[in-house]
């Protein structure tokens, strides 16, 4: 079967195809680019298959979600612009009315007894799907000792030393661009070319580089996202927690790379240890609740504004404020992506099999490896201890677990979601459903 031509698919008909992708986006970036790669190349061939990774490549360097930025691209491609808007807005939306929703919730009731018992449940399966991830990431992107060299020492860097995990994305990009130069077949990423099943050449003008198309669209978005931020400064200060939401999600928008596990370790550290936003505990249930509901797992920053906001209302009255917080969060963090798919990728589309890219792309996954194991063993501290000991000088900055507070209850509740994902393999939602459902029974056995 031949690929229809790129400006034969209908835009209703592609609009309703991204809103069945956004609704069965579950199971975080994996499960989510899966399902698109199902759709759009195998169902619907829309698009080909080194084509698509291509695509893939580019938003994996770029900071923010790259299962949305992957959809706003390949919106864009099919569709331009207002393609582009459709697929990445549409594949937010699910999830941002779940986490609004559940974050009210949890706002108002998280700890009434069952719902608290759901969340501690959760948090034992959000632990065993973050460790899955570590090894799934690492059998794809540790194909050699210098890959590995790499995530151990990112690994090193990030949780013995508190490096900045930018630090550590733009040191891995230059290793990777170093050891391309030096020949390193390990780093070495053949260059694949789309086949005649992959769109073929048909280049569409829109994806070709225009300056002028660039500069326009970049001033738009620019003040579309920065607009809010200067605004809320000048009118509240920058101590006003809006003020602070606006600035700190802006910066992450630019700075985290690495995918959605890599930036919930950026934005823990921060919202949890700098700003107080956040018990430990609540940022696991708020990626409990990201795991559980469609769309991208960095979704919880939308759960951290909102909780932000709730706690330090600025005289509005708390719900409003937590909402315009979550609001507000939501537009910081995923507007950027739009700019960085409108202003890069008729760019990108010019460097299809370019090596070096290829192989700062490859350590940068290497490196993401070792933040993730970081992320990892943060949760299992804060999911199985209730104290931590920190370790602090000659350059070391990372916690210890106080033993004598091991929860069992919690040991037991991970070991069994581990079997059911290492030995099993169950799905997230199965996994996610049954610790729920054990964390429930046991606090009604055994209430606190």
């Amino acid at each position: 079967m031949a690929t229809p031509p790129l400006h034969g698919i209908p835009f209703a008909e592609a609009a309703r195809t991204w809103a069945r992708i956004a609704l069965l986006s579950f199971g975080g970036p994996a499960g989510q680019i899966a399902v698109m790669h199902r759709i759009l190349v195998e169902e619907k061939r829309w698009i080909g298959e080194a084509r698509f990774l291509h695509a893939l490549n580019y938003c994996m360097l770029l900071p923010g979600p790259e299962a949305q930025q992957l959809a706003t691209y390949i919106g864009w491609l099919l569709h331009k612009t207002k393609g582009g808007l459709v697929a990445g807005a549409l594949f937010v939306l699910p999830g941002f009315v779940a986490i609004m929703a559940l974050s009210f919730v949890y706002a108002l009731f998280g700890q009434i007894g069952a719902v608290a018992a759901l969340f501690f449940g959760l948090r034992a399966a959000v632990l065993a799907i973050v460790l899955e991830a570590v090894r799934r990431i690492g059998r794809r992107a540790l194909g050699g000792m210098t890959t590995r060299l790499i995530a151990a020492f990112a690994f090193v860097a990030i949780f013995f030393l508190a490096v900045p995990f930018p630090a550590i994305v733009l040191a891995a990009g230059l290793a990777g661009y170093a050891g391309n130069r030096a020949g390193l077949k390990s780093l070495a990423v053949a260059a694949g070319a789309d086949g005649a099943t992959a769109l073929g050449e048909d280049v569409p003008d829109h994806a070709r580089p225009n300056l002028s198309w660039s500069l326009r669209i970049g001033a738009v978005f620019l003040l579309l996202w920065l607009g809010p931020v200067a605004a809320l400064l000048v009118l509240l200060g920058p101590d006003d927690v809006f003020s602070r939401i606006a600035l700190f999600f802006s910066q992450m928008a630019v700075v985290t790379f690495g995918g959605a596990y890599a930036v919930l370790a950026y934005v823990a550290q921060q919202a949890v240890a700098s700003y107080h936003w956040l018990a430990p505990g609540e940022m696991l249930d708020g990626l409990g609740m990201a795991e559980t509901t469609p769309g991208p797992l960095i979704m919880v920053t939308q759960f951290v504004g909102f909780m932000a906001a709730f706690r330090q209302a600025s005289g509005l009255p708390p719900l409003l404020a937590a909402a315009l917080g979550g609001i507000l969060t939501t537009w910081v963090t995923f507007l950027p992506c739009f700019l960085w798919i409108f202003l890069g990728a008729p760019y990108i589309e010019k460097l299809r099999g370019n090596r070096a890219l290829s192989a700062a792309l490859t350590a940068i996954t290497a490196a993401v490896v070792g933040v993730v194991l970081n992320l990892a063993i943060w949760f299992a501290l804060h999911t199985l201890f209730a104290a931590q000991r920190p370790v602090r000088g000659t350059g070391l900055a990372f916690d210890l677990p106080v033993w004598a507070s091991l929860d069992p209850a919690a040991l037991l509740l991970t070991l069994a979601a581990l079997i059911a994902v290492f030995r099993f393999r169950l799905g997230a939602m199965w996994v996610l459903a049954g610790c729920a459902l054990a964390g429930l029974i046991y606090r009604l056995l055994m209430p606190a």
